[in-house]
């Protein structure tokens, strides 16, 4: 509907990964010129990398409460660094604190759609009971509620709704019905679903009647090679994504009924923006049951049989599943590349629709003047006749990089005004300038590290306006191009504090290793009482590669039974807990494989010291270890921990003490949060490193 009456932008890019987009999106400036070079949960200690927004580049939500609108943000945040989203703050640079009145999403990188953390301002809060609960819905529900209750109470007040789903990021969950909309419909294979885009997006006219499409990157297995289980696998992953993708859709068009109701739809300004960057390559070749498992850098750990065991499960509550890279390269069509790969527009192009009855006159048209996700501040601006704000709160603001694209919904043939971008994810950068674009590809997602080193690299040379595709690479043709895009690159880089290069991945996921700050500092050990719970993984102390002890004095009734201490959730972590009057300890890991030790006593007595020590082999990331029991002092139980996880136990669960607050790491014994509840009393549990 919003395409039909509305305006296609068929060169409209973003940055290639989540928090830089979001970032230069609000903002309205480049992801490095706003300290967000790359994902929150990897910010290292040099700014344009430090995950820390300055105050001189206030978000437009700012602009627009200060003059009069009401703003809301809904769904996904990642926007905040990961050492502020504690308790203790500070807020200021969450969402309600960077313009908007209203917050209702979750916080980080993604959520578990089945069952989220969510927060409602700055509170955490439960989801709501219902057995049909997906977040998608439910943060739509709070949508159209707010722009209902905001219309009725103040009808004249303006309003700006920032609406970003979790989809289609993984996890891909979606509800059955969904997905069973598309069964059978990929089982051509990636390929043929990549040929079939491409003729569609000609006779749709957003790709020229002459690009071509790239060839595939020689990773990615010809279809017909594989097994009957294998093409099993990869078309469910499919029909999984493509599910959630309509199911989406469908949610956005409940909200634009909404405003519709109110009868602000003709004078409601939507801009549109479709994907995940570039469709995501982060499931890795064969995809995963667990997405974790990758974002740890493990890519062997599941096998084509071992996923196809969770077949039923594939998009449900019991799965946090993620689709091959190969479909990610068959969605990006027609580029060659995917999400995260900055040097191409596989993982920076992105389609977009502009809709606005009252101030565009043209309605199912294409516009192909090239732009940026930092032209949406501008844009925003132009539409509501307010000016960029040079100060705001008393703090200076530095220029906006974008422009406003209101130009080209009004003429279609006007020359674009957006002629020079950078683009960096990873080692991976691009820049465009005036119809050329020059590139280094140096890291592909699912390899997970650099194919050569920054010096030794050969950049590439496009010319975008006859080679849509990026097929033809005429660096060897017009050097004199290259090297003047080259020095342009270096300028813009400098210019928008773009170095130093870094390219390492799972390694900053650990903030002393990658030089940002740690809530825990140099803490050692983190002593907590009943009722602390709802600590995100970046707030806790990191145990991960290491022994830890954790020492708990409780109170208790007799046959106790819930949660004393935990971090994770089904699909990753560990807990220390009670069962019937017996105490455990489980490591799950992955949902893959569970680990557990258990008293095979009672304890007697109204008061116990229970001690969990656990001793790691060393000698690298990811190893085991032995773990070991006490109750006031003497050995109750001992086992082997064979694995534990390297880099993350989770993107979106926390560490709790006296509960499970959300997915459940021991879930063979505890169906729910209600049911992981101590029924004793903690009246203290310190844990510990070395």
């Amino acid at each position: 509907m919003l395409a039909e009456n509305g305006l296609k932008f068929n060169r409209f890019h973003t940055t290639a990964l989540c928090s830089p987009t979001r970032a230069s999106l609000l903002s309205g400036r480049n992801h490095h010129n706003v300290n967000v070079g790359s994902v929150m949960e990897v910010a290292t200690g040099f700014y344009g990398n430090q995950g820390i927004r300055p105050d001189n580049a206030k978000y437009f939500a700012e602009t627009l409460k200060l003059n009069g609108y009401s703003t809301a943000a809904f769904g996904k945040w990642h926007e905040t660094a990961t050492w502020e989203v504690s308790v203790s703050g500070p807020f200021t640079r969450w969402p309600t604190n960077s313009g908007f009145d209203k917050f209702y999403g979750f916080i980080g990188g993604e959520t578990n759609q089945w069952d989220p953390v969510i927060f409602d301002g700055v509170t955490k809060v439960s989801k709501k009971d219902d057995p049909d609960y997906h977040f998608t819905t439910d943060m739509t529900n709070e949508a159209i509620e707010w722009v209902k209750f905001q219309q009725a109470m103040t009808p004249n007040k303006p309003f700006m709704v920032y609406y970003a789903t979790g989809a289609t990021h993984a996890p891909h969950h979606a509800p059955k019905e969904w997905i069973e909309k598309y069964n059978g419909k990929f089982d051509q294979g990636w390929l043929k679903l990549r040929e079939e885009t491409f003729v569609r997006q000609k006779a749709m006219g957003v790709i020229p009647e002459n690009a071509q499409l790239a060839p595939m990157p020689s990773d990615i297995k010809d279809w017909e090679s594989l097994s009957k289980k294998e093409k099993e696998l990869f078309a469910l992953q499919m029909e999984t994504f493509a599910g959630f993708a309509e199911h989406t859709d469908h949610e956005v068009g409940r909200l634009v009924k909404a405003i519709d109701d109110v009868g602000e739809l003709e004078n409601t300004l939507f801009i549109y923006i479709m994907g995940d960057n570039g469709s995501s390559a982060e499931g890795g070749l064969e995809g995963t049951y667990n997405e974790l498992v990758h974002l740890n850098g493990i890519f062997d750990e599941e096998t084509v049989d071992s996923m196809l065991e969770h077949a039923d499960d594939w998009g449900g509550p019991n799965s946090f599943p993620h689709f091959s890279a190969a479909w990610a390269v068959a969605t990006d069509a027609p580029f060659k590349w995917t999400k995260q790969m900055a040097a191409d527009f596989g993982g920076t192009r992105n389609g977009m629709v502009m809709h606005w009855p009252k101030g565009i006159k043209a309605k199912g048209e294409i516009r192909s003047q090239w732009h940026h996700v930092n032209d949406v501040a501008s844009t925003v601006l132009e539409a509501t006749t307010l000016p960029e704000p040079k100060s705001i709160n008393g703090v200076k603001q530095i220029p906006m990089d974008g422009v406003s694209m209101l130009y080209a919904a009004a003429d279609k043939d006007a020359a674009e005004r957006h002629t020079v971008q950078y683009f960096e994810m990873f080692g991976n950068r691009a820049i465009y300038s005036n119809g050329y674009l020059a590139r280094v590809v140096h890291m592909v997602p699912w390899v997970g590290k650099p194919r050569g080193k920054f010096s030794e690299e050969k950049w590439e040379l496009y010319n975008i306006e006859e080679d849509f595709s990026l097929v033809n690479n005429i660096a060897a043709k017009q050097p004199e191009k290259l090297e003047e895009l080259i020095q342009l690159f270096e300028k813009e880089a400098i210019a928008n504090n773009v170095y130093p290069l870094d390219d390492r991945l799972y390694e900053r996921f650990n903030a002393k290793i990658a030089g940002r700050p740690d809530l825990m500092g140099d803490r050692k050990s983190l002593t907590l009482a009943q009722g602390m719970e709802g600590m995100l993984e970046n707030t806790f102390l990191n145990v991960k590669n290491s022994s830890k002890t954790i020492d708990a004095n409780v109170s208790l009734k007799g046959q106790d039974k819930g949660i004393i201490l935990c971090q994770g959730g089904k699909f990753g972590g560990w807990a220390l807990y009670m069962n019937n009057g017996k105490p455990a300890y489980t490591y799950n890991y992955f949902g893959l494989e569970s680990y557990t030790i258990e008293s095979t006593k009672d304890i007697k007595s109204d008061k116990a010291n229970i001690k969990l020590q656990f001793d790691y082999d060393g000698n690298g990331t990811g190893k085991g270890g032995v773990a070991k029991l006490y109750v006031d002092g003497d050995l109750v139980a001992e086992g082997r921990i064979e694995k534990t996880q390297p880099a993350v136990f989770s993107a979106d669960e926390t560490a709790d003490v006296g509960k499970d607050d959300a997915t459940q790491v021991v879930d063979k014994i505890f169906k729910d949060i209600d049911d992981s509840e101590f029924t004793g009393y903690i009246d203290n549990v310190t844990i510990s490193i070395p």
